[in-house]
């Protein structure tokens, strides 16, 4: 009987310093960084494996893969995913990779609304989708993700409340950041009859999707009929959970032809943009070659998860959180600290940790702090001392 290899990704403090990348080079030495979603983990050895083939090879001409454009084969690689983990069927060709998902959320706001129009939006949120919105003229109406004791939810009667006659797009984030919420089936239909009703489109950030926890389970949202597929544009990347950021590759799938003709008409496929070829190969090799990485990864996240939680609940309790159902992100709420500065500021300031700032997620919570816990053991327990010493020291 052979064991199962232990599969090694977790990199020291040294290694992380050396990188060239924003989360390690943007503070100082002695703050540890815990806000740009970018995991502190060596990539999967097949992912490293098609990279050093094209640098060996100086493979940097126009590509082709399989007898066809490379941008086919994330299409291609993209939809057997699908099938396998949710038994979504997706035609590759209603797959439009692209190089980055930002701006495959700016191109569906472009085309399917106009300035003037409104587009609700679930807040906290990820900053760029605000900014995707107001940056183009369009008016944001904003839905709260509440705490309802348990978790963090939408109110379907608050949401029938904020739609108007101008009202074009709902965009969805699930998983949800920054609250980590993998939505329920009968949430999500409830959702899908809301959009259907009112003639919406909605476009669904999936790129947490295999981010999920034991317990919870991924749905597609275009995968709960062709009623609601028709007016569905999912966004997704192998670049958050296999930790490729910038390799610069992601995807716009679009539930029908007609949507895709009627993207077509108003976004020129030119300024859609391609994945670079790196991108490209890093990307089928992350979806084809590495769930055994991932599978490694999401145990060691499990384990962060609950080390969070439980270290606060007994060290900080002023300090609440849901624990994540999926995410390497917790929404940590603080304002139990009665704290004078903004949560992010005081834990900078007093703790030399770099949060994300829980405003830049919705302007009305400052006392809220976004923490990227995707690190080694070591580097966890060292920002949670930091956490517990700065927090105690603000009763003083």
């Amino acid at each position: 009987m052979t064991s199962t290899p232990t599969i090694s990704f977790e990199l020291n403090r040294a290694d992380l310093r050396a990188r060239r990348n924003a989360k390690w080079s943007q503070y100082g030495p002695d703050v540890l960084p815990a806000f740009v979603a970018d995991m502190d983990f060596s990539v999967a050895a097949p992912i490293q494996t098609a990279i050093e083939r094209i640098v060996r090879d100086r493979d940097y001409g126009y590509p082709m893969r399989e007898g066809n454009k490379a941008e086919l084969i994330v299409a291609k690689s993209f939809a057997r995913r699908m099938k396998a983990l949710y038994d979504w069927d997706l035609s590759p060709d209603l797959v439009l990779p692209v190089a980055d998902l930002v701006q495959g959320t700016y191109a569906p706001i472009l085309a399917f609304s106009d300035p003037g129009d409104s587009i609700i939006l679930q807040v906290p949120s990820y900053p760029p989708f605000r900014d995707a919105i107001n940056g183009t003229e369009r008016r944001l109406l904003p839905l709260p993700m509440r705490d309802d004791g348990t978790r963090y939810a939408f109110d379907m009667s608050e949401l029938e409340t904020l739609v108007e006659e101008g009202t074009r797009i709902f965009v969805l984030c699930n998983p949800q950041n920054p609250t980590g919420r993998v939505f329920r089936r009968d949430e999500l239909l409830s959702l899908a009859q809301f959009a259907i009703a009112h003639d919406l489109i909605v476009i669904s950030d999936e790129i947490h999707s295999d981010l999920v926890y034991p317990g919870q389970q991924h749905v597609p949202f275009a995968s709960l009929g062709s009623e609601i597929a028709s007016r569905t544009i999912t966004l997704n990347s192998a670049t958050k959970s296999f930790n490729i950021p910038g390799l610069r590759c992601a995807l716009i799938a679009f539930g029908s032809e007609d949507l895709r003709e009627r993207f077509e008409k108003r976004i020129p496929l030119r300024l859609a943009g391609q994945g670079n070829i790196i991108g490209v190969d890093a990307t089928v090799a992350a979806w084809n070659e590495c769930q055994p990485w991932l599978d490694a990864v999401m145990d060691h996240l499990l384990k962060a998860r609950n080390r969070i939680k439980a270290v606060l609940k007994a060290e900080v309790p002023e300090i609440h959180l849901h624990a994540p159902e999926a995410t390497y992100l917790a929404w940590l709420d603080c304002s139990k600290l009665k704290l004078s500065t903004s949560a992010f500021q005081f834990f900078l300031d007093k703790a030399r940790i770099g949060f994300s700032p829980g405003e830049s997620f919705d302007p009305n919570c400052a006392s809220f702090v976004r923490f990227n816990f995707a690190t080694s053991t070591p580097i966890l327990d060292e920002i949670l001392d930091r956490i517990i010493i700065a927090a105690r020291q603000s009763d003083s």
